[in-house]
């Protein structure tokens, strides 16, 4: 009996440690193994990433480093932080149509990979957005129906982007900068403005200018503020001078005023001798 509850028990510590070790194995395997984050399926051998419809508010964190496709589509995501995507380096096409984008974090497309291709920011809440704010990618871009204020800033950017061709009738000014007031001067107003509804390459193509006038008034405000310049130093110039001139003009008249030096009489007794 005795033997027998040895064996028992030596039997069930084998298997407790078999466990133990099964457990500490899958353990160390998630730890090494890459995770999806919750609400995603991650495919890892195309390194495609799918969160789209769910319900998310921002982007995710802890993507996979070596996600090449991240589809983000009809989410509630209303702004792109600046760190979204700096561990993709591997990125090369992302999907982020259909939210309720209204505007990126300065710098939230600089950390794309180069290796970018596609890069679709279509039906969203976009109003304004700068040069600075995507970079230097050179991927196909999507700007398609957002509400697009057109102004320098947007046609700037239209041309600097790699448009895809087939969307680009589709970034159409909801509001945009017109001509108005004394002198034809550009004004942001809060009204429509007078392209409404047009597309944007359409205006540009029939020769409208958003950055013409004002660049004029950037070049006129230029050289006001350099004739100002140039204008004070010539003033700080002349009192310079002034000043000196009442300086010197100071100095003369106290030397002037000084008493002459007068011969001692012992210098006149030698000159009346050698006479």
């Amino acid at each position: 009996m005795g033997v027998g509850r040895r064996c028992g028990c030596c039997g069930r510590g084998k298997s407790v440690g078999a466990w133990l070790c099964a457990m500490l194995l899958l353990w160390l395997c998630r730890q090494v193994a890459p995770q999806c984050p919750e609400s995603c399926h991650c495919a890892w051998e195309s390194g495609t990433v799918l969160c789209s419809d769910a319900g998310l508010r921002e982007v995710p964190q802890g993507l996979p480093a070596d996600t090449v496709s991240l589809h983000l589509e009809r989410n509630f995501i209303r702004t792109i932080p600046e760190s979204a995507f700096s561990d993709l380096p591997n990125l090369q096409d992302l999907y982020l149509s259909h939210n309720r984008i209204e505007s990126l974090s300065p710098g939230a497309l600089r950390h794309l990979s180069t290796d970018l291709k596609l890069l679709d920011l279509s039906h969203n809440l976009l109003r304004r957005v700068s040069r600075e704010d995507f970079g230097s990618t050179r991927a196909k871009t999507r700007l398609y129906h957002n509400p697009w204020h057109c102004d320098c800033n947007l046609q700037e950017l239209v041309e600097t982007l790699n448009l895809e061709p087939e969307t680009v009738n589709g970034i159409v000014c909801e509001s945009s900068a017109r001509v108005g007031g004394e002198g034809g001067r550009w004004e942001e107003l809060g009204g429509a403005g007078e392209h409404v509804g047009q597309p944007l390459v359409k205006l540009l193509d029939a020769g409208v200018n958003f950055c013409s006038l004002q660049r004029k008034t950037t070049d006129v405000a230029m050289l006001v503020t350099m004739f100002a310049w140039f204008f004070m130093v010539i003033v700080y110039v002349v009192y310079y001078v002034r000043q000196n001139q009442a300086e010197a003009r100071r100095h003369l008249e106290y030397l002037k005023s000084l008493p002459s030096p007068r011969k001692t009489p012992v210098e006149t007794d030698t000159l009346s001798t050698g006479i």
